[in-house]
């Protein structure tokens, strides 16, 4: 016969389990142990004349997934997944808290907790660069507390980071650039065929008067200017040459 007693050096309690057994080795799994705690784990025999011990933490709760920022005019968007997701001992009544860091200043600063999964962040200095920390709300004076998601945001807008805190906008920009972009080759595309038809019906047009000016007979277009409209009865038409199927007669 042992016992087995486990005390809460966090939560200040103790509980005590009976194991019988008749091998030399003795297996005993303790349940319902929380998330980053801290515990005293002893083991005597019956008869309390002898025991071992130890001290072991747990495995806190996982930070959350998907810590993003999103800009707005006067402040900024923290957005995450909830752990209620991937942690099965996590309660969103629980809740998160949020922690900032100012390197500048080099002061770290509780904003506080919230039960919902974004939380809103203003006055930030321009000029300043801050780390946020998401986590799982720590009980019992700052204890078993989760591990923190850490994302940097960079207010001068210099590095890797402030492309994440500026993704939103710069996707609407590219939004609006695109289909713009493709409005004008559309235009230019139609406006390059509208420019070939019009070469290609105005050299028509001027093969077309051309063929109804020649002469078979002398071999030649002839065009006359303005001037001479109307006048065909005044002046004898001008002689370009003699066919050889015409008789040349000489006086």
């Amino acid at each position: 016969l042992y016992a087995v007693a486990v005390k809460d050096l966090v939560r200040k309690t103790d509980k005590i389990y009976k194991v019988k057994t008749r091998n030399s080795t003795v297996e005993y799994t303790i349940k319902k142990l929380e998330p980053g705690g801290k515990y005293h784990v002893i083991v005597q025999l019956g008869n309390m004349s002898k025991e071992s011990s130890m001290k072991i933490n747990t495995v806190p709760l996982s930070a959350p997934d998907a810590l993003k920022i999103i800009t707005e005019n006067d402040h900024i968007l923290l957005f995450w997944k909830s752990l209620a997701l991937k942690e099965s001992n996590f309660n969103e009544s629980r809740g998160y808290e949020i922690h900032m860091f100012d390197s500048l200043m080099n002061i770290t600063a509780y904003l506080g907790n919230t039960t919902e999964n974004f939380f809103k962040v203003s006055n930030l200095k321009i000029g300043h660069n801050y780390s946020f920390t998401v986590q799982a709300r720590c009980l019992y004076s700052g204890q078993m507390c989760g591990e923190p998601a850490t994302l940097l945001y960079d207010e001068l807008g210099t590095g890797e980071d402030s492309f994440v805190a500026r993704s939103g906008r710069s996707t609407d920009v590219a939004a609006i650039v695109v289909p713009v972009l493709f409005l004008l080759l559309v235009t230019l595309g139609i406006g390059f065929v509208l420019l070939y038809m019009r070469h290609r019906r105005l050299q028509n047009s001027f093969t077309a008067f051309a063929n109804s000016h020649y002469s078979s007979r002398l071999g030649s277009a002839i065009f006359s200017s303005g001037d001479d409209l109307g006048d065909e009865d005044d002046e004898a038409p001008m002689i370009t040459g003699f066919s050889d199927d015409v008789p040349m007669v000489i006086a």
